[in-house]
Order: C-alpha cells, then sequence, then structure tokens
C-alpha cells in the first residue's frame, strides 16, 4: 500500500475557514430563526398562513431590489438612484398604459429597457468621467425624482386598477402547480450545485459530497417544502414570490456558471489586476449599472400592482420613503460586501426575509414607524459589524 504524506492529503477546513466562505450566511440564518421566535412569542397570528404569505409577498419588492443592486456592490460600487429609477420606471409605464393605451404586454418590457438604459448612463459616466459612483448616482436619482413629478398627472397618481397590471399581484399558483414550481426550482439548485462541485474538484480542491451537495439541498427541499404547504394553505404562491424566485434562479447562474459572473468578482476584489488580466472593467461595470436598473424597474412593476397605482411616493424617493435604504439593507443584512467581491445570491433572500419579518413582526405587534426605522438601522450596523469580525478570525481582507 503506497502511503500518502501528510503535506500531500487535502486539509480539511476548519469552523473558521467554513465560516468566512460556506457558512457565511449562518449568523444570519441565525438571527432570523431568533426574529421568528420573538415574534411568534409576540402574537398569535404571526405563524399563520394568511401573516407569512403577507411576509413574503412584502419582501418580495425589497428583496428584488436587494438583487439587483447586489451587481453593482459586487464590482465595489453603489447605486442610490435605484429607489428613483424603481419609481420614474413605474410611473412611466402607468402613463403609457393610462393616458395613451398601450397594452401592458409592451409599455411594462419597455419600462424594464428604461430601467436598464438608466443604469447604464450611470455606469458610463463613471467610467468616462472618474466621478464616485455614488456621487454621481445621488445625483440622477434627485433628476430621476424630479421627472417623476413632471411625469404625474395633476391628480399625482395613475390608477391601474381594470388595466390588467393589477393582475401580477393578484394571481397565484395553487395545488400541484406549486408542487410542480417546488420540484423545478429543487432541481434548478441540484444542477448549480453539481456544477459547482465539478469545477472545484477540477482545480484540486476538497469537497465534501455531505456538506456542498446532499445537505444544502436537503434543507432547501425542506425549508420549500413547508413554505409550500403554508402557502397553499392560504391562497397559493403569489405570483411576484414566484418572479422573485426565477430572478433568483438567474442570478445565481449567472454569478457561478458564466465567465461574466467570474468577472464581477474578480473586479470587486482587485479592478487593477481584473484590468492587467484582460478584463474589460468598464463594460463589466456598465452591465452591472444596467442589470441593477432593470432589476429597480421589474421591483417597480410589482410594486404599483400591489398597490393598484403609482405616485408620488412611488419607489420612496419623492416626498420620503425609505425603499433605497431597506435595499441596502437587505444586500448588506444578507451578506453582501460593501467592499466588493464578496457575496452570494442568496444574501438577497435572507436580508429581505429580516427586513420583512421585523416589518411585519413590528406592525403585529402595533410598534410606531419610527421604532421600525430604529431596528432597521441597528440590523444593518449589526450585521455589517459582524461580518467584519469575520473577517478578522478568519484572517480574510476586504479590499
Amino acid at each position: 500500500m503506497v502511503s500518502i504524506p501528510a503535506s500531500a492529503a487535502p486539509k480539511r477546513r476548519t469552523f473558521g475557514e467554513l465560516l468566512g466562505s460556506d457558512l457565511r450566511a449562518l449568523p444570519v440564518v441565525i438571527g432570523l430563526v431568533v426574529l421568528w421566535i420573538f415574534f411568534v412569542v409576540q402574537s398569535d397570528v404571526f405563524l399563520t398562513p394568511r401573516n407569512l404569505s403577507n411576509l413574503l409577498l412584502q419582501s418580495t419588492v425589497v428583496g428584488i431590489m436587494a438583487l439587483g443592486l447586489m451587481f453593482v456592490l459586487l464590482v465595489r460600487e453603489i447605486d442610490l438612484s435605484i429607489a428613483a429609477i424603481h419609481g420614474v420606471t413605474a410611473v412611466v409605464s402607468a402613463k403609457l398604459i393610462v393616458e395613451y393605451g398601450v397594452s401592458p404586454l409592451l409599455a411594462l418590457p419597455l419600462s424594464v429597457i428604461l430601467g436598464a438604459a438608466v443604469g447604464s448612463v450611470s455606469a458610463r459616466w463613471v467610467n468616462w468621467i472618474g466621478v464616485p459612483s455614488f456621487v454621481v448616482t445621488l445625483g440622477l436619482g434627485l433628476a430621476l425624482n424630479g421627472i417623476q413629478l413632471l411625469l404625474l398627472p395633476a391628480t399625482a397618481r395613475f390608477g391601474l386598477m381594470g388595466t390588467g397590471v393589477e393582475l401580477i399581484a393578484q394571481t397565484t399558483i395553487d395545488g400541484i402547480y406549486a408542487w410542480l414550481a417546488w420540484a423545478i426550482g429543487i432541481a434548478f439548485l441540484a444542477l448549480l450545485i453539481l456544477s459547482s462541485v465539478r469545477r472545484r474538484r477540477r482545480v484540486g480542491l476538497e469537497v465534501s459530497v455531505i456538506h456542498s451537495v446532499v445537505l444544502p439541498l436537503v434543507v432547501s427541499a425542506l425549508i420549500g417544502a413547508v413554505a409550500v404547504v403554508v402557502l397553499n394553505a392560504n391562497q397559493g404562491i403569489p405570483l411576484p414570490v414566484l418572479i422573485f424566485a426565477v430572478l433568483l434562479g438567474l442570478g445565481g447562474y449567472v454569478l457561478n456558471e458564466t465567465q461574466f459572473g467570474l468577472y464581477l468578482y474578480a473586479i470587486g476584489n482587485n479592478a487593477e489586476a481584473a484590468r492587467r488580466a484582460g478584463i474589460k472593467v468598464p463594460r463589466i461595470r456598465t452591465a452591472a449599472f444596467a442589470i441593477a436598473g432593470g432589476v429597480a424597474a421589474i421591483a417597480g412593476i410589482i410594486a404599483s400592482s400591489r398597490t393598484l397605482g403609482v405616485g408620488v411616493f412611488s419607489g420612496g424617493g419623492v416626498g420620503g420613503g425609505t425603499l433605497l435604504l431597506e435595499s441596502i439593507a437587505a444586500a448588506v443584512i444578507g451578506g453582501v460586501s460593501l467592499f466588493g467581491g464578496r457575496g452570494a445570491i442568496h444574501a438577497a433572500l435572507l436580508g429581505a426575509l429580516v427586513i420583512g419579518t421585523v416589518q411585519n413582526g413590528l406592525n403585529l405587534m402595533g410598534v410606531k414607524n419610527e421604532v421600525r426605522l430604529i431596528v432597521t438601522g441597528l440590523l444593518l450596523v449589526l450585521a455589517v459589524s459582524i461580518d467584519k469580525i469575520i473577517e478578522k478570525l478568519t484572517g480574510q481582507q476586504a479590499y
């Protein structure tokens, strides 16, 4: 029997190393469980199928916004205009439908294209002039808020009831179709995980089938099954929740299985090294901003469908609102680094659930909006602090 030298044997990763990579979401999951336990104790209504369905639906818009913002954060940039893009694209689509009689089948895709175009304009300005992205997008957001006011009618609101747009929020998928959606989602997740395992093994990395394949699949399948049972006990899976799930799947594929996703992480970790390696940094950065803008427009469509119209407060930019801050908080709480180069696709889901749980639970308790804002802000600070502590414990460096 040939003995393998200890130095040549695969090195098992410590818990601290796993916490810095595969188990990065563990603190968020633990925090989410603690929040759920707290609100279950405080309210008998919290765990009812109706309330849990509302919680998921309420988390959808913030989750989609966080998902789009994640692409920008990965390249070590920030987009402070996504809430304004969310609002102005919703107003544009509503104006086309209500005032000009354009079919929603045309107006809604046009608003998504408009959102992507506006996002790419921000990136091109950053690439061309070199102005920090937070300044460019902050100014653009203010300008878009003004444009939104100009586009609104004298009543300051476009009603969408009876236009067909309201059906997006009102449609649900129940029974066997809900279980079919669950099966398709688990199958897609399995393909992504297996592809990731094969890629790791090709480069000589140790991969545990139990921890890397079986455990995440079983946990995801069980959580998904429980969600389907709960939602079916109410009215089924709301279409916006299904749209969010599809966007998460597409985002996971792009980030983990495409060269574009690899380039996003490379630029976020070291843009100059990526440039020297032949990556077209300005082009990738522009694409990231375009994705964020387009996804923000999708969130705007879902929000306008839920509220049956758009107005001054659509997007949270004109006249107040916290959508932008909640989107950033969701992404960061979920595990996306503000320093670029790190973040998994499930961050948008986990962060949105944390924000949605806080809002839903405090509302059930009758707590005022001011307290909700305080709690959300403290959660954001706590999430960033925990992330920084993990970096120090695992010896990682945020660039």
